[in-house]
């Protein structure tokens, strides 16, 4: 990701470095506040470094949702950048305020899912595709599940985060974000989804704000844009993972395909080259 963005985006990687007080990139694994704008600027450089690609739909997955405003055309990159550094600076700060943590369900049922969620009070954070759920809430009660989860059968795994994102324990983040969100201009665009309402945005800055307590509904996401007339669904950030989920929840009735991934396939083989030379 990082040597993508310098390339790409240089001076988004030097505006967050200034803001942050070091490169974003360097220290990801420290905590949300690196990770999140080191995520937008990556998601952002992999789109440009494929040609800008012009859509019918846009939409992005939690923090993803900044990095996909600004290619639709609804948010100014800077601007963008400036909402993901606080974004991932009060998320950590009502981590620590409201501890919690999370934990992925992989192959569960959803019923199996659901009613451990709600026999932990849990929040299903994210529904990303038959199969893949999240749940967020307690850190306590996010073991107590895992372990409850693995006795249904289902793949359990505690996810490294230092926070219950996406559930009412991010309260905290809520007026710092708004306060942001408030002095941001957007510019209204078409065919730009929310997939915290999985459907298309309404009032911005309002979702964008549900978006820090309330839950990912990203199947319920790409059936609406399926239902909107979308055929071929194309992955822009960095990595596959949402065109795995892609095809884990539209099947073969579209195209899913990772832009990223085919950059990387298109590279020449290191080893290639100096066994030519």
């Amino acid at each position: 990701m990082a040597a993508v963005a310098a390339v790409q985006l240089p001076e988004l990687v030097e505006q967050a470095a200034a803001e942050l007080g070091g490169d974003p990139f360097e220290g990801i694994a420290e905590g949300t506040h690196f990770a999140q704008p080191a995520l937008f600027i990556a998601g952002l450089a992999h789109w440009k470094a494929a040609g800008e690609p012009d859509a019918a739909f846009w939409a992005g997955h939690s923090l993803g949702e900044l990095p996909a405003l600004v290619a639709a055309g609804a948010l100014d990159p800077a601007a963008g950048l400036r909402l993901a550094v606080v974004r991932g600076r009060l998320m950590e700060e009502a981590s620590a305020v409201r501890p919690g943590g999370m934990v992925a369900a992989l192959g569960g049922s959803d019923e199996v899912v659901r009613k451990v969620a709600e026999e932990f009070d849990l929040t299903l954070a994210n529904d990303n595709a038959p199969g893949q759920m999240v749940l967020s809430g307690d850190s306590e009660k996010v073991g107590e599940a895992r372990k409850a989860l693995r006795a249904e059968g289902a793949k359990a795994i505690r996810l490294p985060v230092a926070g219950a994102f996406h559930s009412p324990l991010m309260e905290p983040a809520v007026p710092g974000y708004r306060e942001i969100l408030d002095a941001t201009e957007f510019t209204p665009v078409e065919g730009a989804f929310s997939c915290i309402t999985a459907a298309p945005f309404d009032d911005v800055r309002a979702d964008l704000l549900g978006a820090l307590t309330k839950p990912v509904r990203w199947r319920d996401t790409l059936a609406a844009m399926r239902a909107a007339g979308a055929t071929a669904f194309v992955e822009t950030g960095p990595g596959d993972i949402l065109t795995g989920l892609s095809r884990r929840t539209l099947g073969e009735d579209v195209e899913s395909r990772s832009l990223a991934e085919e950059i990387e396939a298109a590279q020449p083989d290191p080893a290639q080259e100096a066994a030519g030379a």
